[in-house]
């Protein structure tokens, strides 16, 4: 797996030593509330370890997933998120960022990266992401990078139950939004 550069970040290949710094920055309610219920909450102390040690790195190993920790090209040394690809059915693209790093544009240019990634290097035909609709930063993502709405139902978030969409880009989609700029 390559570290993928843009202007501002390094997307760094996940390692079992980014659970310090994910330990020290994910468990806040601002990041976890429109994450998959199957994130513990509240976060153990361990929590981060686990989900590194036994979920990342071995679906990494099996070439199931793809996970990137990012960090700013000025201040390689510090994490402030992650990335991930996935083969899963309807749910191929997952991301958290440090609240005190939002607003910047950082999650759109690695968002960007990795789905270069998804579609140039792994060859997939699309890429599908669930959002859900109170997450309006995120759903933005989406839809400036051409995404589009193909679903909306519910589905289980930290937070609880919530009207949910499902967003959708074909790679000849994602070409073409490309080549014109």
């Amino acid at each position: 797996m390559p570290e993928l550069v843009t202007n501002k970040l390094l997307l760094r290949p996940l390692t079992l030593g980014d659970h310090v710094a994910i330990q020290a920055i994910f468990p806040q309610w601002p990041i976890v509330r429109h994450l998959s219920s199957l994130v513990p909450w509240p976060y153990p102390d361990d929590g981060a370890l686990i989900y590194v040690r036994d979920v990342a790195l071995p679906a990494v190993r099996e070439g199931r997933e793809w996970h990137w920790s990012i960090r700013m090209r000025g201040a390689p040394d510090r994490l402030i998120g992650v990335i991930s690809l996935l083969l899963r059915p309807d749910e191929n693209r997952g991301f958290w960022l440090d609240p005190a790093c939002w607003g910047q544009g950082l999650i759109r240019e690695a968002s960007d990266a990795v789905t270069d990634y998804w579609f140039d290097i792994l060859g997939e035909p699309v890429l599908r992401v669930p959002k859900a609709v109170a997450n309006a930063a995120s759903r933005a993502i989406s839809a400036r990078s051409g995404m589009r709405v193909i679903w909306q139902g519910e589905k289980d978030y930290v937070e609880g139950s919530l009207p949910t969409e499902l967003w959708e880009i074909t790679a000849e989609e994602w070409r073409a939004r490309k080549a014109s700029g």
